[in-house]
């Protein structure tokens, strides 16, 4: 199977109210010709699951900026004022999850758990509806799982069979993310031929990847 395409036709593949998942911390590992690609097709009402907001011109902040996102699933905001204004304004619904919880939530859904207990965040506006157990005589929330109908990821490297390598934190939340996708799509610095990584280089495996992206 041929996974090269184009980034037009990598976005084309993204209809209006889906749900996304975006990797990168601060637009560090975001995939941003994929993001700009996704702000110029002007593509609605999506779901994003992603660790931040970024910055109101750059990363996943554009699409915030763009008013194309009606919800975001997220462990912070606070470097982008969009997202801000967005959020009082009341036309953007924020879920916010701790950060080592949403990662959490991510690799759930990547291994078909049907979710998890931690005591991160008893007592705080993230346990409001949320369903909690004792056990051993302490108390947890029970989080649950996510999943998106595309994950759109960065790498540093990928070779024409999928395989990815990332280099130092850009490979924050895009390996877990590939995982927990009906789709994942791939935005390489560079694309290589199949064999040209070693394996102990390759963090993301080739069977979750759908498409590279140049």
């Amino acid at each position: 199977m041929n996974k090269l395409i184009t980034i037009d036709e990598a976005i084309a593949k993204v209809k209006d109210g889906m749900t996304l998942m975006i990797g990168g911390f601060l637009a560090n590992g975001t995939p941003n010709r994929l993001i700009a690609a996704l702000v110029k097709s002007g593509v609605k009402d999506l779901t994003v699951i992603c660790n931040d907001t970024g910055f109101p011109d750059r990363g996943i902040g554009l699409l915030i900026t763009n008013k194309q996102v009606k919800k975001v699933i997220v462990s912070h905001i606070g470097t982008n004022p969009n997202t801000i204004d967005q959020m009082n304004q009341g036309t953007l619904e924020i879920e916010f999850s701790p950060q080592g919880t949403l990662a959490e939530r991510v690799r759930s859904g990547g291994a078909g758990l049907g979710g998890f207990l931690t005591p991160t965040g008893l007592g705080t506006m993230i346990a409001e509806g949320k369903e909690t157990m004792v056990i051993n005589g302490k108390e947890y929330l029970l989080e649950l799982p996510v999943r998106a109908d595309i994950a759109l990821l960065y790498c540093t490297l990928a070779d024409k069979a999928g395989n990815l390598a990332y280099h130092g934190t850009t490979q924050n939340f895009n390996p877990i993310m590939a995982t927990a996708a009906d789709l994942v799509i791939a935005e390489p610095d560079q694309i290589i031929e199949t064999g040209g990584l070693k394996p102990h280089e390759v963090k993301t495996s080739s069977i979750f990847v759908d498409y590279i992206a140049y």
